[in-house]
């Protein structure tokens, strides 16, 4: 018998006992050892299903759906009125407009913001971006999603559309332009995959900043691309302490963009 073949059987004689492979190496910082059958295993998650252009895929098991096509009810819109000569902040159901399984921007509304709080997470929503009718640059489909209301990934039609690289589609907005542009034709359903690290501070000081990771329409365009901060325009961004989950905020940025299918898994 070779070497191979007696590692093989001597290994598959091993799992089928359930013997513990207490001569293997300890993995370093842990207590489990190298093949350790007593190291608990995974959870298991029914995966969803793909996407296509007619109708939006199925989240996974455990993922916390925002928005299945039906209603708004995970979300909220804030909007500024007078009272007594002050300002104060109101909030409503969103007033975007539902229709076929999908929900679009109604200019002037405002932003929605999710009902739940979130910190890390992944993230997948669908989208698409509106007739350009001879538009050019920012003003063609533009949208965001900000990841705890804070760290903008940038939803623009961005196909056949020249503007400046860190506002195209996909960009961590006015910081990092994309790797590859991967924008389907406006009018066309196209997927964020957005796998989000939160920022941790300690006595008001930054520990590590925030990170993501966005596949577009299935391409990896952003690779644990690290926030300056949060997002702002014309400026630098600066970090500054904030709560270690905030809620998720769509743009209403006036273009008309329709979004479908949002789900979150948590990575707490």
């Amino acid at each position: 018998m070779t070497e191979l073949n007696l590692f093989s059987a001597t290994a598959a004689l091993a799992l089928a006992s359930g013997v513990l492979f207490a001569e293997t190496p300890l993995l370093p910082g842990g207590k489990w050892h190298v093949h350790d059958m007593n190291r608990p295993v995974p959870e298991v998650v029914q995966p969803g299903s793909c996407s296509t252009q007619g109708e939006p895929g199925q989240p996974p098991s455990d993922a916390i759906v925002l928005f299945d096509g039906s209603d708004l009810s995970q979300w909220v819109q804030y909007y500024t009125v007078e009272e007594n000569g002050e300002k104060r902040s109101k909030v409503r159901d969103p007033i975007w407009k539902l229709e076929d399984g999908a929900v679009q921007v109604v200019k002037g509304t405002g932003d929605i913001t999710s009902r739940e709080s979130f910190g890390s997470c992944q993230l997948h929503l669908e989208w698409c971006a509106p007739d350009p009718q001879g538009k050019q640059g920012q003003k063609r489909g533009n949208s965001g999603i900000f990841l705890m209301g804070l760290y903008e990934v940038q939803v623009l039609d961005s196909y056949d559309n020249r503007t400046y690289a860190d506002g195209q589609a996909a960009a961590v907005y006015g910081q990092t332009p994309p790797l590859v542009n991967a924008c389907r034709k406006p009018g066309e359903w196209q997927s964020y995959d957005i796998v989000f690290t939160a920022p941790r501070f300690k006595d008001d000081e930054l520990l590590s900043p925030a990170y993501v990771t966005v596949l577009h329409n299935g391409v990896l365009v952003q690779n644990h691309t690290a926030f300056q901060g949060p997002t702002v325009w014309r400026r630098l961004a600066k970090y500054r302490p904030h709560k270690p989950k905030l809620p998720l905020r769509i743009q209403n940025h006036g273009d008309p963009v329709k979004y479908r299918n949002i789900w979150i898994r948590p990575l707490d």
